[in-house]
Protein backbone atom coordinates (compact mmCIF):
# COMPACT_ATOMS: atom_id res chain seq x y z
CA UNK A 1 0.00 0.00 0.00
CA UNK A 2 1.61 3.21 -0.92
CA UNK A 3 2.37 6.04 1.75
CA UNK A 4 0.47 8.95 -0.04
CA UNK A 5 -2.43 10.00 1.30
CA UNK A 6 -5.47 9.02 -0.20
CA UNK A 7 -8.22 11.70 -0.75
CA UNK A 8 -12.06 10.60 -0.71
CA UNK A 9 -13.83 10.83 -4.26
CA UNK A 10 -15.96 13.76 -3.43
CA UNK A 11 -14.97 16.41 -1.48
CA UNK A 12 -16.92 17.97 1.05
CA UNK A 13 -18.05 21.36 1.31
CA UNK A 14 -16.59 23.15 4.12
CA UNK A 15 -19.01 25.86 4.69
CA UNK A 16 -21.91 23.09 5.67
CA UNK A 17 -19.55 22.74 9.14
CA UNK A 18 -19.66 26.41 9.99
CA UNK A 19 -22.08 27.17 12.26
CA UNK A 20 -23.62 31.27 12.16
CA UNK A 21 -24.61 32.88 15.27
CA UNK A 22 -26.05 36.43 14.93
CA UNK A 23 -25.56 38.88 17.20
CA UNK A 24 -22.68 36.99 19.27
CA UNK A 25 -20.45 38.01 21.49
CA UNK A 26 -22.70 41.17 20.74
CA UNK A 27 -25.56 42.90 18.45
CA UNK A 28 -24.65 43.10 15.03
CA UNK A 29 -21.73 40.95 14.81
CA UNK A 30 -22.45 37.60 12.80
CA UNK A 31 -20.13 34.67 14.24
CA UNK A 32 -18.69 31.76 11.84
CA UNK A 33 -17.75 29.56 14.39
CA UNK A 34 -15.21 26.45 13.08
CA UNK A 35 -16.24 24.64 16.19
CA UNK A 36 -18.34 22.01 13.66
CA UNK A 37 -15.59 21.56 11.25
CA UNK A 38 -12.77 20.61 14.01
CA UNK A 39 -15.20 18.50 15.44
CA UNK A 40 -15.96 15.84 12.07
CA UNK A 41 -12.96 14.61 11.78
CA UNK A 42 -13.19 13.84 7.80
CA UNK A 43 -13.49 17.91 7.29
CA UNK A 44 -11.04 19.19 9.53
CA UNK A 45 -8.82 16.29 7.77
CA UNK A 46 -9.90 17.56 4.52
CA UNK A 47 -9.38 21.58 5.46
CA UNK A 48 -5.93 20.22 6.87
CA UNK A 49 -5.06 18.70 3.95
CA UNK A 50 -5.55 21.92 1.36
CA UNK A 51 -3.85 23.17 3.46
CA UNK A 52 -0.57 21.43 3.41
CA UNK A 53 -0.97 20.99 -0.84
CA UNK A 54 -0.51 24.72 -0.87
CA UNK A 55 2.39 24.59 1.75
CA UNK A 56 3.72 22.15 -0.27
CA UNK A 57 3.45 24.35 -3.25
CA UNK A 58 4.88 27.43 -1.82
CA UNK A 59 7.69 25.36 -0.26
CA UNK A 60 7.40 26.23 3.29
CA UNK A 61 9.69 25.04 5.29
CA UNK A 62 8.01 26.44 9.10
CA UNK A 63 4.82 26.97 9.44
CA UNK A 64 3.80 29.97 12.15
CA UNK A 65 0.21 30.42 14.05
CA UNK A 66 -1.03 32.98 16.52
CA UNK A 67 -2.09 32.16 19.57
CA UNK A 68 -4.62 30.25 19.81
CA UNK A 69 -6.60 29.20 16.77
CA UNK A 70 -3.39 29.49 14.79
CA UNK A 71 -2.12 26.35 16.19
CA UNK A 72 -4.92 24.49 15.82
CA UNK A 73 -5.13 25.47 11.94
CA UNK A 74 -0.86 25.14 12.05
CA UNK A 75 0.03 21.88 13.93
CA UNK A 76 -1.84 19.76 11.62
CA UNK A 77 -0.21 21.04 8.87
CA UNK A 78 3.54 20.97 10.39
CA UNK A 79 2.80 18.18 11.44
CA UNK A 80 1.82 15.98 7.75
CA UNK A 81 4.76 17.94 6.39
CA UNK A 82 6.98 17.26 8.84
CA UNK A 83 8.62 20.62 9.46
CA UNK A 84 8.44 22.81 12.18
CA UNK A 85 5.36 24.88 13.84
CA UNK A 86 6.58 28.39 16.25
CA UNK A 87 3.62 29.48 18.42
CA UNK A 88 3.19 33.66 18.45
CA UNK A 89 2.00 34.02 21.67
CA UNK A 90 0.36 36.63 23.97
CA UNK A 91 2.60 38.24 26.49
CA UNK A 92 3.57 36.11 29.40
CA UNK A 93 3.35 32.77 27.28
CA UNK A 94 6.81 32.59 26.08
CA UNK A 95 9.98 31.74 28.33
CA UNK A 96 13.47 33.04 27.13
CA UNK A 97 14.14 35.15 24.69
CA UNK A 98 11.49 36.96 22.51
CA UNK A 99 10.91 39.79 20.04
CA UNK A 100 7.54 41.78 20.50
CA UNK A 101 5.03 43.42 17.64
CA UNK A 102 2.19 45.62 19.34
CA UNK A 103 -0.87 46.01 17.33
CA UNK A 104 -4.34 47.64 17.41
CA UNK A 105 -7.83 46.26 18.63
CA UNK A 106 -11.11 48.09 18.40
CA UNK A 107 -10.28 48.97 21.88
CA UNK A 108 -6.70 49.33 22.89
CA UNK A 109 -3.86 47.69 21.84
CA UNK A 110 -2.38 43.75 22.33
CA UNK A 111 1.04 42.24 21.23
CA UNK A 112 2.31 39.55 19.95
CA UNK A 113 5.68 37.40 21.24
CA UNK A 114 7.73 34.98 18.88
CA UNK A 115 10.91 33.36 20.27
CA UNK A 116 14.38 35.01 19.07
CA UNK A 117 15.28 31.99 17.32
CA UNK A 118 12.42 30.60 16.32
CA UNK A 119 12.74 31.43 12.80
CA UNK A 120 16.25 31.14 10.75
CA UNK A 121 17.63 33.78 8.31
CA UNK A 122 15.72 33.50 4.69
CA UNK A 123 13.26 30.67 6.08
CA UNK A 124 10.25 30.37 3.69
CA UNK A 125 7.38 30.54 6.05
CA UNK A 126 3.76 29.68 5.82
CA UNK A 127 1.44 32.16 8.06
CA UNK A 128 -1.84 29.77 9.89
CA UNK A 129 -5.03 31.32 11.34
CA UNK A 130 -8.47 29.85 11.66
CA UNK A 131 -10.03 33.17 10.74
CA UNK A 132 -9.10 36.71 8.17
CA UNK A 133 -10.64 39.53 9.51
CA UNK A 134 -9.25 42.71 10.19
CA UNK A 135 -5.68 41.50 9.25
CA UNK A 136 -4.35 42.95 12.39
CA UNK A 137 -3.16 39.69 14.61
CA UNK A 138 -1.82 38.47 10.99
CA UNK A 139 0.18 41.94 9.83
CA UNK A 140 1.53 41.78 13.37
CA UNK A 141 2.68 37.96 13.15
CA UNK A 142 4.16 38.41 9.86
CA UNK A 143 6.16 41.52 11.19
CA UNK A 144 7.66 39.63 14.19
CA UNK A 145 9.03 36.70 11.18
CA UNK A 146 10.06 39.68 9.33
CA UNK A 147 12.06 40.95 11.94
CA UNK A 148 13.90 37.44 12.65
CA UNK A 149 14.76 37.26 9.10
CA UNK A 150 11.92 34.93 7.15
CA UNK A 151 10.52 35.34 4.38
CA UNK A 152 6.74 34.95 4.57
CA UNK A 153 5.77 32.70 1.10
CA UNK A 154 2.35 32.44 2.08
CA UNK A 155 -0.71 32.96 4.47
CA UNK A 156 -3.65 30.41 5.16
CA UNK A 157 -7.03 30.63 6.76
CA UNK A 158 -10.31 28.45 7.17
CA UNK A 159 -12.44 31.66 7.13
CA UNK A 160 -11.90 34.86 5.09
CA UNK A 161 -14.71 37.52 6.16
CA UNK A 162 -14.62 39.42 3.29
CA UNK A 163 -16.33 42.70 4.46
CA UNK A 164 -13.65 43.58 6.99
CA UNK A 165 -11.20 44.11 4.26
CA UNK A 166 -8.09 42.22 6.17
CA UNK A 167 -6.47 41.69 2.94
CA UNK A 168 -5.74 45.11 2.43
CA UNK A 169 -3.17 44.94 5.14
CA UNK A 170 -1.57 41.59 3.90
CA UNK A 171 -1.22 43.08 0.63
CA UNK A 172 1.70 41.70 -1.46
CA UNK A 173 1.29 38.47 0.34
CA UNK A 174 -0.05 35.61 -1.17
CA UNK A 175 -3.65 34.17 0.72
CA UNK A 176 -5.21 30.84 1.13
CA UNK A 177 -8.54 31.23 2.29
CA UNK A 178 -10.83 27.80 2.49
CA UNK A 179 -13.99 29.43 2.49
CA UNK A 180 -14.93 33.11 2.14
CA UNK A 181 -18.26 34.91 3.90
Amino acid sequence: MSSERKYQTMALNLKDYVASYPDFPEPGVFFRDISPLLENGEAYKQATNEIVDYAKKIGAEVIVGPEARGFIVGCPVAYELGIGFAPARKKGKLPGKTVKETYGLEYGQSALYLHEDAIKQGQKVLVTDDLLATGGTLAATIKLIEDLGGVVVGTAFLVELTKLHGRDKLKGYDILSLMKY
